[in-house]
């Protein structure tokens, strides 16, 4: 764990950095074999706005609410606050509608280096009585979503299908398209890993979440999966298919609503099949925040659910 600062030298030099592959491996055989103990803290963050964070957060605390896990959630976004206004509509919706919909302990910081050590001080008590907290960062770089990379046990970072979202992850050039070095914030969260591995902590698990998929193949999201591929070899982290671009997610925003909610009486949806498949693309990213199937996840190729994942709450969903 000491020797991480040493490995971020070769990262800037545009080395491989293989053992931290084998660091992931870790973190994820960890929460595979113990299960998940409590005060697992997630966090979701990417300096580029418009990925899906917010909604990707709420959508998972909602499977972690629905699979029986308490669960609370932190808005780190002081400007926007994305995550609090969709905890609000879903609080405001069940109250007239009279649905029983679940709800986490939800709180908002505002961002800056002087809510630091308030942010510290609330992620603690929170993580001392939930099995997650779940840290909604920016959409930008700011003292406060740095320092959360450090706490993260879980840090997701949604990506558009895109070479231009792929841009802050890395630097890319050539034909085929091929990985030159790191970008800014691949060297943020080693920054963060290095203060965590100071501090003592384990490992970060970083998934990198592959949102907005289009339904159709093309070479442009070929080359995309193949560059992120070879990323994740060199920095450390696994790559995961997250949402399809569905227009359902934009919709249910105003409800407070997810896709998980869809079969309740009240929520007024048609389920559909392409609401189906977006709940099961919920379902994946629970089991890999969950350690299900993390014996098939490999650092350099996309978590899979394994077979093996029965759980009655996420089965349905």
């Amino acid at each position: 764990m000491n020797d991480l600062p040493t490995r971020a030298s070769a990262i800037h030099s545009g080395m491989a950095a293989p053992s931290m592959a084998g660091l992931h491996g870790a973190a994820a055989r960890e929460t595979a074999d113990n299960g998940p103990s409590a005060g697992n803290i997630i966090v979701l963050g990417n300096e580029k706005g418009g990925t899906g964070k917010s909604t990707t957060a709420m959508h998972l605390i909602v499977a972690l609410l629905r699979d029986g896990r308490s669960v609370a959630s932190v808005d780190l976004d002081g400007h926007q606050g994305t995550l609090t206004r969709y905890i609000e509509n879903r609080r405001s919706f069940a109250e007239s509608e009279g649905m029983g919909l679940q709800l986490p302990d939800h709180h908002r910081i505002a961002g800056g280096e002087a809510e630091i050590s308030e942010a510290d001080a609330l992620i603690d008590r929170l993580a001392a009585s939930r099995d997650y907290v779940v840290l909604d960062c920016p959409g930008t770089d700011n003292p406060l979503a740095r320092h959360a990379i450090s706490r993260a046990d879980i840090l997701i970072t949604p990506v558009n299908d895109s070479f231009i979202d792929l841009d802050l992850l890395a630097r890319i050039g050539g034909t085929p398209p091929r990985v030159l070095g790191p970008s800014v914030y691949s060297q943020t969260v080693w920054e963060g890993r290095q203060r965590r591995a100071m501090s003592g902590g384990r490992p970060i698990d970083w998934i990198v979440l592959r949102n907005r998929l289009s339904p159709l193949d093309s070479r442009n999201k070929k080359n995309v999966g193949l560059t992120l591929d070879e990323l994740a070899r060199r920095i450390g982290c696994r790559c995961l298919d997250g949402f399809h671009e569905r227009v359902i997610f934009r919709q249910l925003f105003l409800q407070g609503l997810t896709v998980l909610d869809l079969r309740e009486e009240g929520a007024g949806v048609t389920l559909n099949m392409s609401h189906v498949a977006a709940r099961q693309e919920i379902r994946r990213l629970a089991d890999a925040v969950l350690g299900r199937g993390a014996g098939e996840a490999r650092a350099g190729s996309p978590a899979k659910a394994g077979p093996g994942s029965t759980d009655p709450m996420l089965a349905g969903l």
